[in-house]
């Protein structure tokens, strides 16, 4: 696994997850489009970029296909100043995500089956490796993408906290990925047994039926720290037995949702790292969020290479 940090020091976060190539048709839709951009596309590294911009160390660590998406996806995250803790497969590729723009909605495309990725198993990350790290965070794509993630996920909840860290955990639903009911079963687990858990509303109500935020409470009462997300009215964070903590989110001229709530997650936890109280982390979360809702894209542009 090559790795951009010094072997004397840890990043404070280490975020887990797959990255996809995204293609975005510029002049049409998908099907008859003649003009498309490349970008990157993953729930992990949108929230490393995110904590990296707050001037934190962070790691993303997965698998890319030694080919020139992965290249191009490593590129990426480099320049956005995130350390890679990436193996790179020969024998698999990297994936790829295609986006269909709509007038009301975007529609998305996965090509990820059988990525390079999908092939991290359990052990991927050891406790020796996430020594010195205060903070792993992973979303609920990861153990949907196969087998191997799913056992790789549950070990490295066990393995973080052998390291000395705190566990966070997007619960991210992803419905094409698979079945309502491995859904459910799987993320109620991992997310019950997080340090932090981040969780929409409306997401908890689809797998769940849960409709409230003290519904979602009372599914997930092990979780340390719950952090409830109800789109444009606010979020609550659960602190243990402590009364619940409600900020009510910005009013926004929403150009694209994709991607809010992954930048609320690296607002909140880069917020954490700072040691700020619970209601600063949440606005901390909120103007994250606020920034990526203004734009078409997962993450701000970065001035174009020389």
């Amino acid at each position: 696994m090559s790795s951009t940090s010094s072997p004397l020091s840890a990043p404070e976060i280490v975020c887990v997850g797959e990255t996809m190539a995204l293609i975005t048709p510029t002049d049409a839709a998908l099907a008859t489009a003649g003009h498309a951009t490349i970008g990157i596309a993953g729930a992990e590294s949108n929230v490393s970029a995110g904590v990296a911009a707050t001037g934190h160390r962070v790691a993303w660590a997965s698998r890319l296909g030694a080919d020139p998406l992965g290249d191009r996806i490593a590129s990426e995250l480099e320049r956005r100043g995130v350390e890679l803790w990436v193996e790179r497969d020969d024998t698999t590729p990297t994936g790829v995500m295609f986006k269909d723009p709509g007038v009301e909605s975007s529609s998305v495309y996965y090509y990820r089956r059988g990525s390079a990725a999908s092939r991290m198993e359990a052990g991927f990350l050891t406790p020796e490796r996430l020594d010195g790290v205060r903070i792993v965070h992973t979303t609920g794509i990861t153990p949907a993408l196969s087998a191997s993630c799913r056992e790789m996920v549950d070990r490295l909840f066990a393995d973080a906290r052998t390291a000395g860290a705190l566990v966070s955990f997007d619960v991210n639903d992803r419905r094409p990925l698979w079945s309502r009911e491995d859904a459910a079963e799987t993320l109620a687990r991992l997310a019950d047994a997080a340090d932090i858990t981040f969780v929409g509303r409306d997401e908890a109500e689809r797998i769940w039926g849960t409709a409230t935020a003290a519904e979602i409470r009372a599914f997930l009462p092990n979780c340390a720290l719950l952090v409830v997300k109800d789109g444009d009215i606010g979020a609550t964070a659960y602190d243990g037995d402590a009364e619940p903590v409600f900020v009510p989110a910005p009013v926004v001229d929403v150009v694209e949702p994709v991607g809010a709530g992954d930048a609320f997650a690296s607002g909140f936890l880069a917020a954490t790292l700072d040691g700020a109280d619970l209601a600063a982390r949440l606005s901390a979360g909120h103007a994250a969020a606020e920034r990526v809702l203004l734009i078409a894209a997962d993450l701000p542009a970065l001035p174009p290479l020389d």
